[in-house]
């Protein structure tokens, strides 16, 4: 098959669409669990709910298809703050998008718990790290993150990870056969960060030395990070 660079490294620095569809959500055993949360909605143990896991892990596009499904607004974490509190509910549910410790304002996170609470509204956190570890200095806002419930992706097993590196070849309009991403998924941390990282090098060096991506460049590009 003739393969063309050219018009593909004119967005080379452009970001890929990426579908939050369920249709393009991969399912597994790492993330069944926040799945079963997603779609079972509104039977939630808690009005409060947070998703942990590590970047890349599908945390976004499972509060994205909660969205969806809700009618949530969504809101990034770092925008929380008093002056935007009053309408964060105004949909009744709420996504939070990558909570984090640093930056954060505890009155208006402990104040927008309290809001759901009392007005029967849900709110879906996405958070790297789980809230209960949080350092806070409002001791009501540490107990209700302590008791915060929380769903746990981990790591993907082999399947996943190779079915997440062809989704994500897919998004950036390249087609791996087998024979690449088995190279690659045996030489890589078996993680979403790093089936990330993997195909994005393939992507930039096949069109950086105008190469198809195939098992002979894998092997160039990921030999010595398998110590070979």
């Amino acid at each position: 098959m003739t393969m063309s660079f050219g018009p593909r490294q004119l967005v080379l620095a452009l970001d890929h669409a990426v579908s939050y569809a369920r249709d393009d959500f991969l399912a597994g055993p790492s993330n069944a669990a926040a799945l079963g949360l997603v779609e079972r909605w509104p039977d939630w143990p808690n009005r409060v709910m947070a998703l942990v896991g590590p970047e890349g892990s599908g945390k976004s596009h499972l509060a994205a298809m909660w969205a969806e499904i809700s009618g949530a607004r969504v809101l990034a974490a770092n925008l929380l703050s008093e002056e935007t509190l009053p309408t964060a509910l105004a949909t009744g549910a709420l996504v939070l998008e990558d909570l984090e410790p640093e930056g954060l304002d505890e009155r208006a996170l402990f104040h927008l718990i309290n809001m759901a609470r009392e007005e029967g509204a849900y709110v879906l956190i996405t958070v790297r790290t789980p809230p209960s570890a949080f350092k806070v200095a409002i001791r009501d806002l540490g107990s209700r993150l302590r008791a915060l419930p929380a769903v746990t992706l981990s790591a993907p097993d082999d399947t996943l990870l190779r079915l997440v590196m062809v989704k994500l070849a897919a998004d950036r309009q390249i087609a791996l056969d087998q024979g690449v991403v088995n190279y690659v998924a045996n030489r890589i941390e078996r993680s979403f960060a790093a089936a990330r990282a993997a195909v994005l090098r393939l992507d930039e060096e096949s069109m950086r030395m105008h190469r198809p991506v195939t098992r002979a460049l894998a092997a160039e590009l990921f030999r010595e990070d398998a110590g070979a």
